[in-house]
């Protein structure tokens, strides 16, 4: 089991290219966070659970498919850590698992409605259109 997830921690560091070591753990990303509320793991937790290889309970969490991928992360991070590319490598090895999708493209315009923001709808596309 340590082999699987050693191999699943160097698949994500290498499609993602982040570096979790630089993380000094600040919380900075966590608090610009705008889905900080819905997430089961912030960004913060999430650049630890990869550095210490906690993969498999990151891709069964509900949190992979809660970021926006807005960045604001990104930009807040001290340290150029970007946890935002982190989960969006770990969405896409999830969604790139046959059978594994969260959600199909045909089942996002019902979850739509006048006051959704744009920003939500193309994120949506892009996490699952891949």
């Amino acid at each position: 089991m340590h082999n699987n997830s050693e191999k699943q921690k160097e698949q994500l560091l290498r499609m993602s290219g982040v570096n979790p070591l630089k993380c000094m753990k600040c919380g900075k990303c966590s608090a610009t966070c705008p889905s900080y509320d819905e997430m089961e793991y912030h960004p913060h937790q999430f650049v630890y659970m990869v550095e210490s290889g906690d993969i498999e309970t990151l891709r069964k969490s509900d949190s992979i498919y809660k970021c926006l991928t807005c960045f604001a992360c990104v930009d807040r991070c001290p340290r150029g850590v970007e946890p935002a590319k982190l989960i969006e490598a770990l969405r896409l090895s999830v969604i790139r698992e046959k059978g594994a999708n969260h959600l199909k493209a045909e089942d996002i315009p019902a979850l739509i409605d006048d006051d959704t923001p744009q920003q939500a709808v193309m994120s949506a596309f892009r996490k699952y259109s891949k």
